[in-house]
């Protein structure tokens, strides 16, 4: 089992999902997992899809960890259980949470030279499934694989995804996470069983925030964490941090000003954002994000006949991101990237 250097599904606050045993919301992805276990006709891949940070890792993790704790279908544990739920004292789930289980593989992204994440998970990594699910498995039988997440591979890491995927060996699992099922390429989804996860409501928001970090679900900072949330956990928890909910206020009052830029306001969220703490950085692309989503899919809804512009905020969107990922890989200046994002928002909402 690899060391885990992103945490893209979850929030840095949060407790990893290899240690997680709570679990709120998501009965029927639950569920279904459960009752295909159960059936003995496991499908070999799952793709779990859905916004980024509503507990997909979670998932993934809990389904691995029952099924290497209860590795016969057919059992009377497995037969009677109600949910995917594994003690954490369990042997599997101690060695899962110290990464010391031998038929768990995690594929992610990892550290550069520099320490900062690699833009894509390497082909090199992706490779190594070949060799553990042709690997004698441990006890059980099984081998189970973790891909977090699934977007975070080139055409060539799912190429050599699909070699697996094409020719599966017998109790392999694949447990594909995406943020962007629409993105995945075709062959991918095509040989994977898709369940999609819908934003959490605030309640649920409200008590994970509880359980990841001991406070009261009733508090008013987790309540308007979770309001602002938009059904992530890993956001709400981003915005319990000093200020950041400030902060995503004051985005969110440029955001809505545009195509006007203010400067003095941007020099201003630019000093805000400046230093080396990643979060500040992170909580504010999130929140350009969700902005520019919400546009998106408003104007799709609403049948909007300006094509153009709905192709230049998609356009902007990747070149956001694009800009951020640079600033974080090559630990650029905060101000200038600000700058940059609001000239290609305000670019992109002209008339």
């Amino acid at each position: 089992m690899s060391p885990r250097a992103s945490e893209d599904d979850e929030a840095d606050e949060a407790p990893h999902p290899r240690v997680t045993t709570d679990f709120f919301g998501h009965a029927h992805a639950e569920s279904a997992l459960l009752a295909a276990y159960r059936s003995g006709r496991v499908p070999h891949a799952f793709l779990l899809a859905g916004p980024q940070g509503i507990g997909k890792a979670t998932l993934a993790y809990r389904m691995a960890r029952f099924v290497l704790a209860h590795p016969e279908p057919s059992s009377r544990e497995v037969q009677a259980a109600s949910s995917l739920a594994v003690d954490a004292n369990d042997p599997v789930a101690r060695r899962i949470a110290a990464r010391a289980q031998p038929d768990l593989l995690i594929l992610e992204r990892t550290l550069n030279d520099k320490g900062a994440l690699h833009k894509q998970i390497a082909v090199e990594d992706i490779r190594r499934t070949v060799g553990f699910f042709g690997s004698t498995a441990g006890e059980g039988g099984w081998r189970i694989a973790i891909v977090d997440a699934v977007d975070d591979l080139n055409r060539a890491g799912a190429n050599a995804l699909l070699k697996v995927l094409e020719e599966p060996p017998e109790r392999a699992l694949l447990l594909l996470v995406s943020h962007s099922a629409a993105r995945v390429l075709p062959t991918l989804r095509s040989r994977c069983r898709i369940l999609t996860l819908r934003p959490l409501a605030d309640a649920a928001v409200a008590r994970a925030i509880a359980a990841a970090i001991s406070v009261d679900a009733d508090d008013p900072q987790v309540a308007a964490a979770a309001a602002a949330a938009e059904g992530s956990v890993a956001r709400a928890l981003s915005l319990m941090d000093d200020g950041a909910l400030a902060l995503r206020e004051q985005a969110l009052a440029m955001l809505d000003r545009l195509p006007s830029v203010d400067a003095k306001a941007l020099h201003a969220l630019g000093e805000a954002l400046a230093g080396t703490d990643p979060q500040p950085l992170a909580a504010f692309v999130d929140t350009v994000n969700v902005w520019l989503s919400q546009r998106l899919q408003g104007g799709a809804r609403n049948g909007l006949n300006d094509i153009g512009r709905l192709d230049r905020l998609a356009d902007a969107w990747e070149r956001v991101n694009a800009a951020a990922r640079d600033a974080e890989v090559y630990n650029l200046e905060r101000k200038p990237l600000i700058f940059n994002v609001f000239g290609l928002l305000a670019g992109a909402t002209r008339d």
